[in-house]
């Protein structure tokens, strides 16, 4: 039984989404009741080159495998499977990831194991089945598993078997403007991942159960949604909704210029949970994001051009309640590159440049530390499932990438991380406080130089490898973490 606290809770929320939800789909309905209903869909004529496989893979379209002339591959008799109604096919398709680990001094400490070695295998299964016009369903099994961790397996490394995606798509009209409603188990992923991601360095990916709507209005796509994440648990299919958090929000992004590739992707994102844990203490917490990015790629040509840019700006501000305290942090993420086409190898040069509020005063009321929300698992690369999360951080990071051949990049990146308070601690990427402030006064946390090669071996087939040492500056010495972190890692993957 839930007592009265509880049911209060659930009502509130429930008329908070109400508040958001019930207008943005009043206006999806009336777009929607202009369209015409019944049309079979068109068959367009053959694009230039197939889908790629997709990190997200229910965004793949293989309905173009309708062209004879496309089917170039041994397994696309699995890829477009037509059935008797106009324009529906089914679609199957997997994954499996095999990945070796070797942490040393894991979090900058040789306790409780001085050297992590251990294999994860991750394997995954889809069938997409486009039942008509209007109604798709897609179920994606996934299930992972850890060998040799000494302590075990956490969270992030192992599973039974369980739902990574489970979800019913409905379109009320065949047009391509028309919206999408979405209901049941799903990933999502945003821009870059930064605040709400699909979890991809971990060996068992971040799922949402609940409700998403999307839509096309002129040159911008809205999406609405309202979830609650699932729990990572170890079973055969026991990844419920957790009852501790809740996310809902609204963004919309907008392309312009098929040259040289321009976006804008507004957003408000709202996240209540029970118990969270800061430098401050533990309380619940109901925080409210607003922010944007605007990204800028390299034109689609780069034939004769001696130079390409690539910029990526996201800004954001939190507001909202910790306990009986306000919130008030923010978040900035710079990424900006030039690549030579021209010289051998296409070298290219980058810069991230970001920071993101941490605490000034945690015996103050105000919260001022930043939540990233569900972001990349390797938020900054090299690293996969360890290291620092972008809290309380002010980093540089410049990148060297080369492409000796068009399917192998190396990447030789140096990663140098401060404090932006010297009253909150390091987090790590889901959030976690690791290491607290203490009486150490030093804003350098340290640096890490770090190499990834990655070679797509042919269409199905990858291969990654990474190297990085996070070498512990004054302030982890001062905390009691004065040893180097060490990270090593092998991945061979295969998609179809």
């Amino acid at each position: 039984m839930r007592d009265k606290g509880e049911l209060g809770a659930c009502t509130h929320k429930l008329n908070v989404a109400r508040r958001i939800f019930v207008p943005y789909l009043l206006c999806l309905s009336l777009l929607a009741s202009v369209d015409s209903y019944g049309q079979e869909p068109r068959i367009v004529d053959p694009p230039v080159t197939r889908p790629e496989f997709n990190l997200i893979r229910f965004d793949e379209d293989w309905s173009v495998l309708q062209h004879p002339e496309l089917r170039t591959d041994y397994l696309d008799a699995i890829k477009y499977i037509p059935l008797p109604e106009p324009g529906s096919y089914l679609s199957i398709g997997g994954e499996f990831r095999g990945v070796f680990e070797r942490l040393r001094n894991d979090n900058w400490s040789p306790l409780p194991y001085e050297v992590n070695s251990f294999g994860l295998q991750r394997y995954m299964l889809h069938l997409d089945a486009h039942l008509n016009p209007h109604v798709r369903l897609f179920v994606q099994l996934e299930s992972g598993i850890e060998q040799g961790r000494p302590a075990g397996p956490r969270p992030i490394d192992a599973k039974r078997l369980d739902f990574l995606n489970a979800f019913v798509d409905y379109r009320p009209s065949v047009k391509k403007s028309s919206p999408q409603f979405r209901v049941g188990k799903q990933e999502m992923q945003f821009g870059a991942g930064r605040l709400i991601s699909v979890r991809e360095g971990p060996n068992i990916r971040q799922g949402f159960f609940g409700f998403r709507a999307d839509e096309a209005i002129d040159k911008w796509n809205p999406t609405g949604f309202a979830v609650k994440p699932a729990e990572d648990n170890y079973g055969y299919f026991d990844d419920g909704p957790t009852g501790a958090e809740s996310l809902w929000g609204v963004q919309a992004t907008r392309d312009w210029n098929h040259i040289q590739h321009y976006q804008l992707n507004p957003y408000y994102y709202g996240l209540d949970r029970k118990t969270a844990t800061f430098q401050q203490g533990t309380g619940h917490e109901l925080r409210h994001v607003v922010g944007a990015r605007f990204l800028a790629d390299p034109p689609q040509q780069t034939e004769g051009r001696r130079t390409v840019t690539h910029s990526d700006l996201e800004a954001t501000f939190q507001t909202g309640r910790f306990g009986n305290n306000e919130i008030r942090a923010w978040g900035l993420a710079t990424e900006n590159g030039i690549g030579f086409p021209r010289l051998p190898m296409f070298p290219k040069l980058g810069l991230h440049a970001d920071a993101s509020s941490g605490d000034q005063d945690p015996k103050q009321g105000r919260l001022q530390t930043y939540n990233a929300l569900f972001p990349n698992g390797n938020y900054f690369g090299i690293f996969a499932d360890t290291g620092p999360g972008p809290v309380n951080y002010r980093d540089l990071r410049p990148d060297l990438i080369f492409s000796p051949r068009r399917s192998l990049t190396i990447t030789f990146d140096e990663l140098l991380w401060w404090r932006s308070s010297l009253k909150d601690g390091v987090y790590n990427i889901p959030g976690d406080l690791i290491v607290p402030a203490g009486r150490s006064q030093a804003r350098f946390v340290g640096h890490r130089p770090g190499i990834e090669a990655y070679w797509q071996v042919n269409r199905h087939v990858y291969i990654q490898s990474d190297y990085g040492v996070f070498l512990a500056g004054p302030f982890l010495r001062e905390s009691g973490m004065a040893h180097n972190l060490v990270y090593t890692s092998v991945w061979l993957g295969y998609k179809f």
